[in-house]
């Protein structure tokens, strides 16, 4: 037998024999608080059964030689995991197999005749099925490869672990057996299962914000993903060979350094900071000119045997550092030069705020470090929002309240557009606005939204026609006109329809980038949206960068999300078929 199918086996027996010792546990601490209606025999044979499975499973994977193939981490107890790398017709067969076993060990502990034909029966058809799948397989001649890994767990971690899962199991035992604690156990397994649900949905999110704050090293280390950054420590530092200078070139603040002298005294300066001017040159006056510290890293290593602290005054060809000490005190200023590989950057935890103004500073100078394509966005957002609440709701109240020649087959027309594909309305949509000499400009996004949409009509109608008629009686008796009925009775009615359309068109607004792609053409007119598209395709491979400005354009998002999520929760629950 492989040494692989050996760790799959022995794999399989360890996690079996430790669910069934849990189970076990389980079963022993319901034995001792004695739950109400409980069979105690049939518990006395459930814990005899887990038990014995318990150690055979433990037994079976403890004297299987489980090599791993290479050198395990140290660690004081190793978890081993095992993973398939197969075809679909190898995996539907495993799990025909698997569902035919659990068929047949319910058919065991069947009470009835009826119901152990019936999983026995279940058993069969699932079996058969494997069979199928699994001669696929071979058929296929697709190759099974056995992934083999291990968890390494210290002493303390283990420890705290076996105490966990018994303090839950007793908590569980406690709930069960207590009368007014019925359904507790249900209710915590639940909810544990519910914010199991949200950590693994919330994974990519905290990882688009932790690397949003991560330093070039740690995006790809070879221990996998970093999930606690970290920041090198700099510190300023005056190079008197060449100094940096503080100038101002096109009204904007740089930083630059000499290249040579021009006639007539200037000065021919390279920029080095900001970032997206790096390496434009200009003529400055010297007088205007001021020198600056650069900010840089702090490394440890050794010098001449001694450990030493210092900081990085030059980056050489090749790699090499030039170093400057600190420390110790008796070789403090003297300089040496060193491989890369022989000093450290101090770093501690921290977060690299620098990533999000970098990020900015990348955009083009005229987008004024994202403030144009924030500035349309919000225009776009404004006006969408205002003309879908605005048109939608006037339109739905004059067809759930007014009473006007041929309202029924306009209503059937309206809703008929919303099976229009939007690909057929796009180029005679787009000849109009062209007419119209709209191109380029902010107006063919968001003037379509004063003219109503199908689907909000047809919502906001369905919450109109369930507000009583006394209302809107009242209203005329009082001697309103439609408009102000509208406005003053109605309106209020359905503040919730209206704050998830509103919501919704925001959202929409603000992620739209096909719109803009196809009307609009100069940059200044661009939205958030074709920013993120501009910067992935610029700086796409500098992840820190590319998250950092992610964060940024979702960020108002994400804050309507919090500010607002009773009316996300009412979006998902309102339907407008019938009332609120």
């Amino acid at each position: 037998m492989s040494p692989e199918l050996l760790y799959a086996i022995g794999t399989a027996a360890t996690w079996t024999g430790w669910i069934a010792l849990l189970r076990a546990a389980y079963l022993a601490c319901r034995l001792l608080t004695k739950s109400p209606g409980m069979s105690v025999e049939g518990t006395r044979r459930g814990l005899a059964f887990s038990a014995l499975v318990a150690g055979i499973a433990l037994l079976l994977g403890g004297t299987l030689p489980m090599d791993l193939g290479r050198p395990q981490t140290p660690a004081a107890f190793h978890w081993p995991v095992v993973w398939f790398a197969m075809g679909a017709y190898a995996w539907l067969g495993a799990l025909s197999v698997v569902m035919a076993l659990i068929r047949a060990g319910q058919a065991w502990l069947a009470l009835t005749r009826d119901e152990t034909k019936a999983r026995l029966s279940a058993a069969t058809i699932w079996g058969a099925a494997g069979v199928v799948f699994l001669g696929l397989q071979v058929n296929s001649a697709e190759p099974v490869t056995i992934l083999r890994g291990q968890i390494p767990l210290s002493a303390t971690t283990a420890v705290a672990l076996v105490l966990l899962a018994l303090g839950a199991i007793f908590a569980m035992g406690i709930a069960a057996g207590a009368v007014r604690a019925r359904g507790i156990s249900i209710a915590i397994v639940t909810h544990m299962a519910l914010l199991v649900g949200c950590l693994v949905f919330g994974i990519p999110f905290a990882w688009l914000l932790v690397t949003s704050f991560k330093e070039d090293r740690d995006l790809a280390a070879i221990d996998g993903i970093v999930w606690v950054p970290r920041v090198s420590e700099r510190v300023p530092y005056l190079n008197p060979e060449r100094p940096r200078y503080a100038a101002l070139d096109k009204d904007t603040s740089v930083e630059a350094e000499k290249l040579t002298e021009l006639p007539g005294g200037k000065w021919l300066m390279e920029i080095q900071s900001p970032l997206n001017r790096v390496g434009a040159t200009f003529e400055a006056d010297p007088q205007s000119l001021k020198v600056v510290p650069k900010m840089v890293p702090v490394v440890t290593g050794t010098f001449e045997g001694k450990s030493i602290r210092g900081m990085v005054v030059e980056e050489l060809d090749g790699g090499d550092r030039r170093v400057q000490i600190q420390s110790p005190p008796e070789v403090k200023g003297v300089e040496f030069v060193a491989n890369s590989e022989d000093v450290d950057a101090v770093r501690h935890v921290g977060l690299n705020f620098k990533n999000y103004p970098d990020a900015l500073l990348y955009l083009p100078p005229e987008t004024q470090m994202g403030l144009v394509y924030l500035k349309n966005t919000l225009i776009l957002v404004f006006f969408s929002v205002f003309g879908t609440l605005l048109s939608c709701s006037i339109v739905a109240y004059a067809f759930s309240r007014m009473r006007f020649p041929g309202k029924g087959v306009m209503f059937a027309v309206l809703l008929s557009t919303m099976m229009l594909p939007g690909a057929v309305t796009l180029l005679p949509t787009f000849l109009i606005f062209r007419q119209l000499g709209w191109i380029d400009t902010l107006y063919p996004l968001w003037v379509p939204t004063f003219f109503a949409g199908a689907f909000n009509v047809f919502l906001l109608r369905q919450f109109f026609m369930s507000i009583p008629m006394e209302l809107e009686d009242a209203a005329k008796i009082d001697g309103c006109s439609f408009l102000r009925t509208f406005w003053q009775v109605m309106v209020p009615q359905i503040k919730p329809a209206l704050a998830v359309i509103a919501i919704w068109t925001f959202m929409g607004a603000w992620n739209n980038f096909m719109g803009p792609l196809i009307y609009v053409n100069s940059p200044e007119n661009m939205p958030i949206a074709y920013a993120v598209q501009l910067f992935q395709g610029q700086r796409g491979g500098e992840q820190h960068l590319m998250m950092a400005f992610a964060t940024m354009a979702m960020l108002p998002v994400l804050v309507l999300f919090f500010f607002a999520q009773k009316y996300f929760i009412e979006g998902v629950t309102l339907s407008g078929f019938g009332g609120r």
